[in-house]
């Protein structure tokens, strides 16, 4: 897979290591010749280049691309490479990094934002994980189709607890994407059984909150026991 970074920054370069070090190809481009740190991710290939420029954009080849990553410190030039990586050179998916939970709203389809990521949501969502177990909690919107993908850990009082999978009522509007059991991922399959302290991966479609409050009653901790 062929990645485009734009912003080379702490945040852009260790994106790119971690995809370099899954094989796949790199570039990293940024307007600053101080973020010009080549060696930190030698493997990469570097363009010193303002990425909110469409000539710069056509100079890194976006129409050969898979994936872009708007990955600066300035929501502006994250939402300007997003929407040219997506109307002037048909990138098939583009992610885009939040850096003021206040814009949130903004980085949706109509900047051709694909996936966005929002850092002190994503630290929310691990603080809130870490202290809720049997509570669902909201990791990520995929701002294409907008549904949100959720986690739960179960607890040992949940109703689902020693269950196969097929025979769980799930509600419609929502999906197990994966059990975490330990440090293992499963991908789930009719036979498998839920554990106590399982956690679950779900992607619930947009605008279903009464899916929410089902998953909610039927995975959380159930009845409490004196």
């Amino acid at each position: 897979m062929r990645v485009i970074i734009a912003g080379a920054g702490s945040v852009g370069r260790s994106i790119a290591r971690e995809l370099i070090g899954h094989g796949h190809d790199v570039t990293l481009i940024d307007k600053e010749p101080a973020a010009m740190k080549v060696s930190s991710v030698s493997e990469a290939d570097w363009l010193l280049a303002d990425a909110c420029e469409i000539s710069s954009l056509a100079d890194a080849e976006l129409d050969r691309c898979d994936v872009v990553v708007a990955a600066t410190g300035d929501d502006k030039a994250n939402l300007v490479v997003s929407l040219l990586a997506k109307t002037e050179f048909g990138v098939p998916r583009v992610v885009a990094r939040v850096n003021n939970p206040k814009n949130e709203w903004m980085f949706d389809d109509a900047w051709g934002v694909d996936v966005l990521v929002s850092t002190p949501r994503i630290m929310t969502a691990m603080v809130e994980e870490a202290v809720s177990v049997g509570d669902l909690v909201r990791i990520f919107t995929f701002h294409q189709s907008g549904a949100s993908m959720y986690e739960i850990t179960l607890a040992t009082g949940a109703a689902v607890v020693g269950q196969q999978v097929s025979q769980i009522p799930w509600p419609a509007d929502a999906a197990l994407a994966a059990i975490i059991r330990g440090d293992r991922p499963i991908t789930p399959s009719t036979d498998d059984t839920l554990e106590a302290g399982d956690e679950l991966l779900l992607v619930v479609s947009s605008g279903q909150p009464q899916a929410l409050l089902d998953l909610q009653e039927l995975l959380g901790a159930g009845p409490t026991t004196t």
